[in-house]
């Protein structure tokens, strides 16, 4: 059968088990654009190249399938740069096509020229420049093979507008075969049985959990390994969800914002057993500082990873989920120690210094406010999207996730605007389940055309914006060590109206000031089922976002409040601490 490169591409994409394409048509992608219109592959035109990316990315974080977006040459694939950036740095299975100048064309500075695979080599798993129509199938085939085996990542795909015309045949490779790529999924057995012994010896032990064990799809592996072992759990930014909230071994999120007996629970083991992480800077904080006295270790499917930023004890190279499901049976065959005290332990300081905020009746309304209402009222349920900044944080800390895949955010590149288009592609991909996308004013006006996609194409989601007029983070960092000398940070208090702007984008616009009005905002907007619905929450602008660790400090200098390190105590007259989170006994296994 003899077809156009342009039609190749899209059966190969159908071939790939594409549902859905987010993109731009431009001149030399346009003739990509033509199949598409036979094609049972749903394109949905987004407002800017940025916002195709990060919808992929809200895709293939809330499905754990492949997310894809295009873009033609020159500025359509440069504005792809930032979330292919993003999810390379947060292990996200993205493929980017991009158009290109004919062939005869590259080299000679062709109007709308760019080297994208030089520009993206640095931030892609993989690159891969089609320069025969014949080859688009088997390209296609590597790069979803690329971005979704391994360490999952973007791969770009970047073909020439003539490549795209010229004809060609069409097979669909049965098998992708790439030498050199042969990620090792399988743990070393002896490594295991090292584990297992310093776990059964371990009289401290914690589960360092990250997003590997969400892309591993290995949630409940995980629950069985930490039940049998029964020692405390923490979960990174990038791995809310891994592992239930109200699990009573749960002690929260540790890292710069992380709770106090996350954060301390690391610095006071001997050993931790790290699954799917990276001992990123915002966990480790002072690195030479970071839990001391544990014995480490490491498993992950990367073996770059494995001793990168901290040394390693047993490293152990594998996917999670064989990893976990090994190490499980390896525990068990053994006696294991009773960590029943330590728990207490680390319960204790969780009940002691619990994330804490003040609302007044009458006073100012609170983004925690806020974000325990959105809590309650999705009851632990639904997925939760995040732009970048304080509100992040706050959304980390106050929500309950226990289910995985129920959380998407920023989190190495910290990209603000990634909120709403990723609310949107996760909506996409999870249609049945209620969208909210936890904002910043600032996040926001970053990418806010995209409520235009949503209200076209009706998909409906909650976008909250905490507005405390300014960009909150920075302000904070200004506040804490730039002794109050606010740079550039504030915005005017009434332009953009964001009901108004809200609206003219065809979505809903609502708006809270107080918090006896937070409900019933909430409830109004969570019922809307045909288009987006935006919430302007006004906050009391000079809240800060604590428990904190100064940038570069040790994470034994954490900050649970304004003045408040863990050797003193907190003055309940100016910071009363809520009822401590209830969370029943473990018992645990025979």
């Amino acid at each position: 059968m003899t077809v156009t490169g342009a039609q190749s591409l899209l059966k190969s994409l159908e071939c790939a088990g594409t549902e859905v394409i987010f993109g731009i048509p431009g001149g030399a992608i346009l003739p990509a654009y033509d199949p598409i219109l036979d094609s049972p592959i749903r394109h949905i035109l987004m407002r800017h190249e940025q916002g195709a990316g990060h919808a992929a990315e809200g895709y293939a974080h809330v499905t754990g399938r492949v997310g894809v977006c295009m873009a033609t040459s020159g500025p359509g694939a440069t504005n792809l740069v930032t979330p292919i950036a993003d999810a390379y740095m947060d292990s996200i299975p993205m493929v980017a096509i991009t158009g290109q100048v004919p062939r005869a064309a590259i080299g000679g500075d062709a109007f709308q020229e760019a080297d994208i695979i030089g520009i993206t080599m640095p931030i892609t798993k993989h690159s891969i420049k089609v320069m025969d129509p014949d080859h688009i199938p088997v390209a296609v085939a590597e790069a979803f093979h690329i971005a979704s085996t391994g360490r999952p990542g973007p791969v770009l795909i970047d073909v020439p507008k003539d490549v795209l015309t010229s004809e060609t045949g069409f097979s669909w490779p049965s098998t992708v075969t790439i030498p050199g790529y042969r990620p090792n999924t399988e743990p070393h057995l002896r490594q295991i049985r090292a584990a297992a012994e310093l776990i059964r010896r371990a009289e401290r032990p914690v589960f360092y959990v990250g997003g590997g064990v969400l892309k591993g799809r290995a949630a409940a592996e995980l629950k069985t390994l930490v039940e049998t072992v029964g020692a405390p759990v923490v979960t990174t930014l990038m791995a809310r969800g891994a592992f239930p909230d109200d699990h009573p071994l749960h002690m929260g999120m540790p890292g710069m914002h992380g709770g106090y007996a996350a954060v301390t629970a690391l610095q006071r083991s001997d050993l931790l057993v790290a699954l799917g992480v990276r001992f990123d800077d915002r966990v480790t904080g002072q690195l030479a500082s970071f839990a001391p006295g544990a014995k480490i270790i490491h498993a992950d499917i990367d073996p770059a990873e494995i001793g990168k930023n901290r040394a390693v004890d047993v490293p152990i190279v594998g996917q999670s989920k064989p990893v976990i499901v090994q190490l499980s049976r390896a525990v068990a065959e053994g006696p294991r120690s009773d960590h029943s005290r330590w728990v207490a332990e680390v319960q204790g300081w969780h009940d002691e210094y619990p994330f804490a905020f003040d609302q007044e009746t009458d006073g100012a309304l609170k983004p925690q406010h806020v974000v325990k209402r959105f809590d309650a009222a999705l009851g632990g349920d639904g997925i939760v999207v995040t732009g970048v900044g304080q509100h992040q944080m706050w959304a980390s800390q106050l929500m309950r996730f226990n289910q995985p895949n129920s959380w998407a955010t920023s989190g190495g590149a910290g990209t603000m605007g990634f909120a709403v288009p990723a609310a949107l592609g996760a909506k996409v991909g999870r249609p049945q389940d209620p969208v909210v996308a936890i904002d910043g004013d600032g996040c926001f006006q970053m990418t806010a055309q995209e409520l235009v996609t949503a209200a076209v194409e009706r998909i409906p989601f909650v976008v909250a914006i905490l507005n405390n007029q300014s960009l909150g983070m920075v302000r904070q960092w200004q506040e804490l060590f730039y002794d109050e000398r606010y740079s550039n940070v504030h915005f005017h208090p009434e332009i953009p109206d964001f009901v108004k702007l809200a609206e003219s984008c065809g979505a809903i616009g609502l708006r809270a000031t107080s918090a006896d009005e937070v409900d019933a905002v909430i409830d109004k907007a969570l019922g809307v089922d045909d288009r987006p619905c935006v919430i302007d929450f006004v906050v009391d602008p000079d809240e800060m976002c604590f428990p904190m660790v100064p940038a570069g400090a040790s994470n034994d200098d954490i900050i649970v409040a304004p003045g408040v390190t863990p050797g003193s105590r907190r003055s309940t007259q100016h910071h009363p601490v809520p009822a401590p989170l209830h969370r029943p006994e473990f018992v645990p296994s025979a």
